[in-house]
């Protein structure tokens, strides 16, 4: 019974997800704001925003913090994944496309934070300033260096003044507005969910964090970069992907203030270093992969994504 409450959560975040992805693609049609900025910071905030509330869920009202940080170190590498796995399918229509160079940026961003998450949990850099972690002080000033690489370097878009779609800006804003309630609703069911699965199949709170929660709180990704990928909107789909990742690592700092029992980045699940781990090399993998022109490499950093993934599921 459990798992089927599972699949009905998933499925209800799949749904709102596309609808959401399909209005952003309208507010990319209709307004001057550029691709960067919608999905950098405005799809990838909604995205985000199952790993938001599924993590204060997890720390605050469960007290297991080794769930939140499974969740927010397995949705990132997750969602590099799902990029990974469009890419293949997607090699030869996406040769010529134009994808914004700060998506790198916000990548590094992204792997500056796992370092130095990493080094909180060897002791190395870990000590608080008015009780928050430096850790998240760090992350907070990594998002704002990569908000203006977010919100596109240059100037906004042209409009697209063949856009058929009979809804006003005001209109669709509305109905994002909705979806994302409805998305953030579904996220925090499955928080109590996953709890329960965890308990069933005896897992680690870190593992079923990463596997259940992570790939979960995911599912917005997924099915909004699908959608954008059909549409051959691959900035935004980028955009998605590297805003989602960073963004999630500012839920961790988040949560770091809330909470009040102890340090969330402590990581006692071994687990969780894999997961670390393999966030970093998929992330340099992903930097390499939109910064070379040769092909066999590109496919190959791509092949690496993956199987940063599937060393974590081995191991």
């Amino acid at each position: 019974m459990v798992f089927i409450k599972y699949i009905i959560a998933a499925v209800c975040v799949v749904a709102l997800s596309i609808k959401a992805s399909e209005y952003v693609d309208l507010l990319d049609q209709k307004t001057e704001l550029s691709g960067a900025f919608i999905g950098g910071v405005m799809l990838s905030a909604v995205t985000s925003l199952p790993e938001l509330f599924t993590s204060i869920s997890s720390t605050l009202l469960i007290h297991k913090p080794e769930l939140c940080i499974g969740n927010i170190l397995g949705s990132d590498l997750f969602n590099l994944v799902i990029i990974a796995t469009l890419l293949i399918f997607a090699f030869k229509p996406f040769k010529n496309a134009k994808v914004s160079k700060g998506h790198t940026i916000v990548t590094l961003c992204v792997l500056a934070g796992y370092v130095t998450i990493l080094l909180n949990a060897k002791n190395i850099l870990n000590f608080n300033i008015l009780n928050v972690s430096i850790t998240s002080f760090i992350i907070v000033g990594l998002y704002a260096y990569s908000f203006k690489y977010l919100a596109g370097e240059s100037g906004g878009d042209t409009m697209n003044e063949d856009c058929e779609s009979p809804l006003t800006v005001k209109q669709i804003l509305v109905r994002f507005v909705i979806v994302s309630i409805g998305i953030i609703l579904s996220s925090i069911t499955i928080t109590y969910i996953t709890d329960e699965i965890a308990e069933v199949l005896h897992l680690g709170s870190g593992i079923a964090g990463a596997i259940f929660l992570g790939v979960a709180t995911s599912l917005p990704e997924l099915a909004s970069t699908v959608s954008l990928f059909k549409m051959q909107n691959y900035d935004i789909a980028f955009g998605n992907i590297a805003g989602s990742n960073i963004f999630n690592l500012i839920i961790l700092s988040v949560t770091d203030v809330l909470y009040r029992e102890g340090g969330i980045y402590t990581m006692n699940d071994p687990k969780n270093y894999i997961l670390l781990i393999g966030g970093i090399v998929a992330s340099l993998a992903f930097v390499a992969f939109m910064n070379c022109k040769n092909r066999v490499v590109q496919f190959a950093m791509l092949v690496t994504i993956l199987a940063s993934y599937g060393a974590f599921l081995i191991l």
